[in-house]
């Protein structure tokens, strides 16, 4: 199982399309680690926590990752004993999520597990 997120925008008035900007895949073997850098509930479950832009993810995602980077034995407990799921994985899966985040503000947040 995994979780997969997109962000979304420039809705076509007259047939509906839209263009997925960004896309991620990660395995939910992470759970435990998103939930102690505090994001579980925004990436999984983002509109159950007001999440609709890409612009609101952009200050969790800033603290977890500061987080994670300043401790990141704290977050190491939490890697799969299976491989699948890791911080040396997840930490640049969260990096690069924040930098689409930047880049399409206005984006819509899909998630999808």
């Amino acid at each position: 199982m995994s979780l997969d997120i997109s962000l979304i925008q420039n809705r076509c008035e007259s047939c509906g399309r839209e263009d997925i900007v960004y896309s991620a895949n990660i395995t939910h073997n992470l759970c435990d680690m998103a939930e102690e850098a505090g994001i579980y509930g925004v990436l999984w479950h983002p509109t159950e926590n007001a999440i609709g832009h890409a612009c609101q993810l952009v200050s969790p995602l800033l603290r977890a990752i500061v987080d994670m980077r300043t401790d990141p034995e704290r977050f190491k407990v939490f890697n799969s004993s299976n491989g699948w799921g890791t911080y040396a994985t997840f930490l640049p899966w969260l990096e690069r999520l924040l930098d689409a985040c930047r880049k399409y503000p206005g984006a819509r947040v899909v998630s999808d597990i």
